[in-house]
């Protein structure tokens, strides 16, 4: 199996969490990504440290607190593929937060430097950008989530729905330079759930120089790291595929570049 996907455990932690990703574990230095399955009336706790938190309640309903805040009976969506926005929570570096469940829960914790500059806050899915991108068999929906342009010290966070039969991160862009304005250096990783769940993803992971070149076939419930290259993710027909994106690096911005072989796709005959 490729170094390149993390695979869920088979019984979660007690705590709940099935998937982890430290930036030890994934050999680079910004994102953390966490996943955890509640049941209901389970309780999840985490202290932030030097990390800020984005808590993205991808399926169920619960109750947040942080230090400072409590937000009770949140979430919406019962499946990330009734394809409504979110449920989120951002939490400051030197916080903690208690997450319990009011039904089952799924929920990912996006993690990065943080710096104490913005409070705790709630992300309502009226907060979320919804927006359609791509055309023909490359479009697909995006839930801005956490982007540059909302407040955080390091976090972005996106997800992605695509279509049976369609690609997305396509044409296929890097952003693994840091060389600013033209390309920002960001550690990426892509959490998949796949409808119906037997199913499988596409994802290639290539560089220029092919010094990295993988295809990957990502299950249901899997994670791919992606610390450099281009991206892009293929959904097989009869199979909707869904991604929550986070990504950091030393500046918080996502500036990237196509591969130039393929840049001519961004402009539809």
């Amino acid at each position: 199996m490729s170094d390149y996907i993390i695979k869920p455990k088979r019984t979660p932690d007690e705590d709940g969490t099935v998937l982890t990703v430290t930036p030890e574990s994934a050999g680079w230095s910004y994102v953390g990504f966490q996943v955890a399955k509640l049941a209901e009336g389970q309780t999840l706790t985490r202290e932030s440290g030097d990390q800020e938190l984005c808590i993205v309640l991808l399926s169920g309903l619960a109750n947040v607190a942080t230090r400072s805040q409590t937000w009770d009976n949140i979430g919406k969506r019962m499946s990330v593929f009734e394809k409504i926005p979110p449920y989120a929570v951002y939490v400051p570096c030197s916080d903690r937060v208690e997450i319990t469940a009011l039904t089952n829960v799924e929920l990912a914790i996006c993690s990065a430097s943080g710096h104490g500059t913005y409070p705790a806050r709630l992300i309502a899915p009226e907060d979320v950008g919804v927006e359609m991108r791509g055309y023909g068999n490359l479009e697909r929906q995006i839930h801005n989530i956490l982007p540059e342009q909302k407040e955080a010290d390091s976090l972005l966070v996106v997800e992605v729905f695509t279509p049976d039969g369609h690609w997305s991160s396509y044409p296929p862009h890097k952003h693994d330079r840091d060389a600013l304005p033209e390309e920002s250096l960001l550690e990426e990783t892509y959490y998949f759930r796949v409808e119906p769940e037997q199913g499988f993803a596409i994802q290639r992971v290539y560089t220029d120089d092919r010094s990295v070149d993988e295809t990957l076939a990502v299950n249901n419930g899997e994670v791919v790291l992606v610390p450099c290259g281009y991206h892009p993710v293929s959904a097989p027909p009869g199979y909707e595929v869904y991604y929550l994106n986070v990504m950091a690096g030393p500046t918080r911005t996502w500036r990237f570049q196509n591969d130039p072989d393929h840049d001519w796709l961004m402009k539809p005959s």
